[in-house]
């Protein structure tokens, strides 16, 4: 088998520069500006219609950039056929050839390019065992499970030796098990071609595990973008915080200033901010962690919310706990962790994760009026 390096392209930094496309009187992207560093496991991530597959196409050089500059490497690739970009795409269907066989798809690009059979046949086939598939070379498309025709596309595409890897939904067809598996793979194999993966996904889940950076989009824009655990752990909108998940977002009205912090009135009930940047009267929306809620028993949370209404200080020092009544409208077991959904008075709901082993005292069902504790250092104030 060859050394790794010679599978696999130098890698290169990509950058947009204020980028836009139109399709007619539509903006699909709208001003986008970002740098993918070298090397860089990268996910687009947000719901149907963002911008993000529409971004990945415009690396691919399968749409053309109306404003703006795209640059690869050192060369600006605005007007460079898809060829000439050192960038290869694996799409959402795979597009498999079913007549040909495995190391037949896996060789069809060097094919094209007028490589001989024997060195395409070899460069395939160590592919396929890089993707772990040594020992179905000839078997079509037909004869393989999705996880194996998805191992096949993801060959193909590696087999120019590109210096960006484009990826499409890559996962979206799999089952839940299988899903979790290939992207540990996709993981491990970026990991040792050390190019960078560009890749395409609306699963938060999916853009946490694998990302070293995550761009969260929203009509054609960039909302967010950073290292996964920075954008989850203290998200900049609301957007993000609802749909990269594990934040409730609530509206508050600021009371009072506390030092850096402030007292703020949520559905009526006063909790505290440990950091704040407005003023007494202002509006702000406030992102809660779910997994940093605890809950009281039922009888416990009517007794100690009577001192947690507005004007005054709930239950010992502010800087320390929050508490918010509700009554609970879900309660589900997602397998050692309950999700409990609680309303306010207001109508806005929190979600909180709790542990299994956290809940058994409380025992907790739908329609009970309850209690929600967190510190405070666990609120943020988002756009």
């Amino acid at each position: 088998m060859r050394a790794k390096g010679d599978l696999k392209g130098a890698p290169v930094d990509v950058e947009l520069i204020g980028v836009t496309k139109r399709f007619g009187s539509v903006v699909a992207i709208d001003d986008v500006s970002m740098r993918i560093a070298a090397g860089t496991y990268c996910c687009l991530v947000g719901p149907s219609g963002c911008g993000k597959t529409t971004t990945l196409r415009l690396l691919a050089g399968h749409e053309m950039i109306d404003e703006g500059k795209l640059v690869i490497g050192r060369r600006v690739a605005n007007d460079l056929p898809p060829a000439q970009r050192g960038t290869a795409m694996m799409f959402q269907s795979y597009a498999l050839f079913p007549h040909l066989t495995a190391i037949d798809n896996v060789a069809f690009p060097l094919k094209a390019r007028g490589v001989g059979r024997l060195e395409r046949h070899r460069r395939a086939g160590d592919l396929l065992a890089l993707v772990g598939l040594d020992g179905y070379e000839a078997r079509h498309p037909g004869a393989l499970s999705g996880g194996q025709q998805q191992r096949v596309a993801l060959a193909r595409a590696l087999v120019t030796g590109p210096s960006v890897l484009l990826l499409d939904e890559p996962l979206s067809a799999l089952d839940p098990f299988l899903r979790i598996r290939v992207r540990r793979e996709l993981k491990r194999l970026q990991r040792e071609l050390g190019i960078s993966f560009v890749h395409v996904t609306h699963a938060q889940d999916e853009s946490m595990a694998l990302s070293d950076l995550v761009v969260v989009m929203n009509e054609g824009k960039i909302a967010q973008s950073g290292p996964p655990n920075e954008v989850y752990d203290r998200p900049r909108t609301a957007f993000v915080a609802q749909f990269l998940g594990g934040h409730s977002v609530v509206p508050a009205m600021v009371l009072e200033r506390i030092g850096a912090g402030a007292a703020v009135s949520v559905a009526g009930q006063r909790v505290f901010v440990a950091e704040i940047d407005a003023q007494p009267g202002a509006g702000v929306t406030l992102a809660l962690h779910n997994d940093q809620f605890q809950i009281a028993a039922t009888a416990e949370a009517s007794g100690r919310m009577s001192v947690g209404r507005l004007g005054v200080v709930v239950q010992g020092p502010t800087d320390v706990e929050n508490v918010l009544k509700g009554r609970l409208t879900a309660v589900e077991y997602h397998g050692g962790v309950y999700s409990l959904v609680m309303v306010l008075e207001d109508g806005n709901e929190l979600q909180a994760e709790i542990p299994e082993a956290d809940i058994r005292q409380t025992c907790p069902k739908t329609g009970d009026v309850a209690a929600f504790r967190w510190p405070a250092s666990a609120v943020k104030v988002v756009e």
